[in-house]
């Protein structure tokens, strides 16, 4: 199960021993797609083994000023 939206993208982890692996993989994915750095990507749990990687508010300032010039 993927959910995937301009800022963030939730995802299922079914295999518990790769979370750490497939969540780094993620959050590198997506801070090189929004030219952020991983310090600016948020990782929530919203359910049993559900996660959203999202950019957090201040990127999504900037990532918004950018695209609107």
């Amino acid at each position: 199960m993927t959910f995937e939206t301009a800022d963030s993208v939730t995802l299922k982890i079914w295999d518990r021993s790769t979370t750490h692996h497939t969540l780094d993989a993620l959050v590198h994915d997506f801070s090189v797609r929004h030219n952020t750095s991983k310090a600016s990507i948020a990782v929530t749990c919203s359910g049993p083994n559900i996660f959203t990687v999202s950019l957090d508010s201040a990127a999504k300032a900037v990532a918004f000023d950018a695209h609107s010039l």
